[in-house]
């Protein structure tokens, strides 16, 4: 059953580009930069400050047990000493509905949101921060229940029982290709009569940069990003916000016998996915939801449920990838110009980027996924072209000080080796277990390798190390799952240091527990 389905690259950028009015000509006309904004909070010129990173959490309370609240409880901690919250996407699960926000992301976070008090009155379109929450869209904020099953796909339990999914979080609706996401986050221009588009962009379009007019970004007052991808300048470090679910689409399958066996292989490994399915599905039909012992089951058979409709589209996307795939240059050729300026730019001292998929991952069931190849390769000739443009300028530092990513759902800290490209000697941060089920590292260990296929032909070589995994780990009886979210501490200086603190909450059988990690400088 292909209860999810994950719109086309080209259908999430035509969608994307209407809800902002992509290139309005009244935002032509005053010269608006429309992916560009000023995080305006009065202190964005100190060259120290602190941020803090969260990822994959959108779900709901667990049979009494709410992994996302317990996470946010950790951040309140570090609120008045943080400037503001990089989300790193999957808002919302599991198919990124307007409906779930409320339970989903505003009652977690109310301390963070104006009206916190009295979470269940605020809108989900309506919400302003009184610390900026900056996101960037994940697989799941795209996703999309087929119609056909949205009648059955409801609320209520005997229509959960036809579908045989008890409890998973797939209500009435799914995102309607991203929209849900953009009315929460982005500043939604489609909704403006022309009249009050112009009044709407002279009155929060007032900031300037280098590249014109900007949005501006007012903590407490109007707390808007200008697009699904976008960039802003804190402390003399510029951050780049991107949208990875535009450029992750896996390259064709090539035509020859090595691309059938790759295809037959694929068709097997979807066929043992639908066993897998069918065994979990006939498991939660004998399980009681009011029993706790059985409870605690059906909480890690939706997880697992939910990792195999990730392989599932990811199975799909390989199999169609006959011809060349859809892949937004618009975005990566924005990303190449805007670091190429930024390397020549006498007040930038560092660049931090962040998106979604991970291009480094130990993750057991993100590292082998196509679109964790496609992601990497994709980066890495946006990477490779502006080292060609800069060539001495940038030294020997990396292009980018920091990647930061979620879709993994653990806390992993990354490091590439020289690979051979300008994506080497880069610190990768992975922020993915704020909420959703944490899982666990591969079996293959901690050193990621990569087969490149070169004029002598093919060679694997090592392309990085993961430093550290906090992820579901089990000791003796014990069922351990640990969720996290991390500070980092920008400290003055050029290159700049960044010291990076986990932040974790762990679930041990029926008990919480707060850990203290070392931090660590990257």
């Amino acid at each position: 059953m292909k209860l999810i389905c994950d719109p086309s690259i080209p259908v999430k950028i035509q969608k994307m580009k209407e809800r902002v009015r992509w290139k309005h000509p009244s935002i032509v006309q005053r010269g608006i930069d429309q992916t560009c904004m000023v995080l305006d909070d009065r202190n964005q010129n100190n060259p120290e400050f602190s941020f803090m990173v969260i990822g994959d959490s959108g779900t709901k309370s667990h049979y009494g047990n709410h992994p996302q609240r317990k996470v946010a409880e950790l951040m309140l901690a570090h609120r008045d000493e943080c400037r503001f919250v990089l989300h790193t996407g999957d808002v919302i699960y599991v198919v990124g509905s307007q409906e779930y926000y409320s339970s989903n992301f505003i009652e977690p976070y109310r301390e963070f949101i104006l009206g916190g008090d009295n979470p269940k009155s605020i809108p989900y379109d309506r919400m302003i921060f009184n610390l900026p929450f900056l996101p960037v869209p994940g697989n799941h904020d795209y996703y999309d229940v087929p119609l056909m099953y949205r009648w059955l796909a409801g609320t209520t339990l005997p229509l959960r029982r036809l579908l045989r999914y008890k409890d998973i979080e797939i209500g009435w609706h799914g995102s309607y290709q991203g929209d849900a996401y953009a009315r929460a986050f982005m500043d939604y221009l489609g909704a403006n009569s022309p009249q009050d588009l112009e009044h709407h962009l002279d009155k929060h379009y007032t900031a300037k940069t280098n590249t014109g007019r900007c949005l501006r970004y007012e903590p407490g007052y109007f707390t808007r990003v200008p697009n699904r991808y976008y960039t802003f300048r804190y402390g003399g470090i510029d951050f780049f916000a991107l949208d990875s679910n535009t450029f992750n689409d896996p390259s064709p399958l090539p035509a020859t016998k090595e691309g059938d066996l790759n295809r037959r292989e694929l068709h097997q490994r979807r066929q043992q996915i639908d066993q897998e399915e069918l065994q979990i599905l006939a498991k939660c039909d004998r399980l009681n939801p009011n029993i706790p012992a059985d409870a605690e089951q059906l909480d890690y058979l939706s997880a697992k449920l939910d990792q195999i409709n990730e392989i599932k589209i990811d199975i799909e996307k390989q199999l169609t990838s006959d011809k060349v795939p859809a892949v937004d240059f618009e975005q990566l050729h924005w990303l190449r110009n805007r670091l190429i300026e930024s390397w020549n730019t006498a007040d930038v001292r560092g660049r931090v980027i962040y998106f979604h998929h991970p291009p480094y991952v130990t993750e057991a069931t993100k590292w082998h996924q196509a679109q964790t190849l496609a992601v990497r390769h994709r980066l890495r000739w946006v990477f490779e072209a502006v080292a060609e443009t800069l060539g001495s300028l940038i030294k020997e530092r990396p292009i980018v000080d920091l990647i930061l990513n979620g879709h993994a759902h653990c806390l992993e800290h990354l490091r590439t080796v020289d690979t051979g490209y300008a994506d080497s000697h880069i610190n990768c941060i992975i922020s993915g277990g704020s909420g959703h089920r944490p899982r666990r590292q591969r079996e293959e260990g901690t050193e990621l390798m990569e087969t490149f296929t070169e004029i002598t032909g093919k060679s694997t070589r090592k392309v990085a190390d993961s430093m550290l995994y906090i992820g579901r780990h089990d000791y003796a009886s014990q069922k351990r799952l640990p969720y996290s979210c991390v500070r980092i501490d920008v400290l003055d200086g050029c290159p700049p240091k960044f010291i990076v603190k986990p932040l974790v909450t762990e679930r041990i059988n029926d008990e919480w527990y707060s850990h203290q990690f070392q931090p660590f400088v990257v």
